[in-house]
């Protein structure tokens, strides 16, 4: 099945990536500040920007390889994407939208970010993935019940708790009937310290999508294999067939 040499992949990818040179403290002062000023989406493309001249690897979630919440998922669920649309929301360097390709999907991947894109774009210069530049709060029209796959991770939980609701039912309403919604998101009890960025979301708040006319398929709450291990959620939500 396509995708299943995504970690061999990887592997020869991580021998050649720069060292990790992150200061999460410097990302952090900069949500902070494009929050404060009413501009929580801006320190996107600040991030990236600054990766321009310091590297991909200040980017704290620029891992460059699929995420591994995703690989897994897609092969216990054995997958086919073959004549399906897919989307992935704020796709940053694009490999995870690579990765659904390589699992037969047709994939269209945005992310907010010009600097983003531009790097995904020269990061996989024979993609077949359609990488755009998009607001998800203000999506093509076309988006709207069009995917048979939509796929989120780490975009919610870096987004102020007062904009995510309306995050997610955007989101939501991206999948098509039948379609699936893949939500991967650090996670948190409800009396839990909240943190700084990224936020970690509660079960209350994942299971919004149940509000948006999505029928919950799976919520996975469990422990990744970082070192040390992070909690996580793994939700499938389904829009209902007509």
């Amino acid at each position: 099945m396509a995708g299943i040499d995504s970690d061999s992949t990887a592997r020869e990818a991580a021998k050649h990536e720069p060292p990790r040179t992150i200061d999460r403290q410097a990302v952090r002062r900069l949500a902070r500040s494009a929050i404060a000023r009413g501009e929580p989406l801006a320190w996107f493309q600040q991030v990236y920007e600054r990766a321009e001249s310091s590297g991909v690897s200040t980017i704290p979630w620029a891992d460059l390889r699929p995420n591994p919440n995703l690989v897994d998922w897609l092969r216990r669920e054995g997958i086919d994407g073959t004549g399906k649309r897919s989307l992935v929301v704020g796709c940053g360097l694009g490999d995870d939208a690579e990765e659904l390709r390589r699992w037969g999907f047709a994939v269209t991947a945005f992310d907010v970010s010009r600097s983003a894109i531009a790097a995904a774009a020269d990061r996989f210069p024979n993609t077949e993935v359609e990488y755009l530049v998009a607001d998800l709060f203000e999506p093509p029209a076309t988006w709207k019940s069009g995917f048979g796959l939509v796929h989120e991770a780490y975009t919610l939980q870096v987004l102020p708790s007062e904009m995510r609701r309306q995050a997610l039912r955007r989101i939501s309403s991206f999948a098509s009937p039948n379609g699936i919604l893949l939500l991967i998101a650090r996670a948190r009890g409800e009396a839990d310290d909240i943190g700084e960025v990224p936020w970690p979301l509660t079960r209350r708040e994942i299971e919004l999508a149940r509000q948006f006319d999505l029928e919950e398929i799976s919520l996975e709450d469990y422990f990744d294999e970082e070192d040390p291990p992070v909690r996580r959620f793994r939700a499938v939500y389904r829009r209902p067939g007509r």
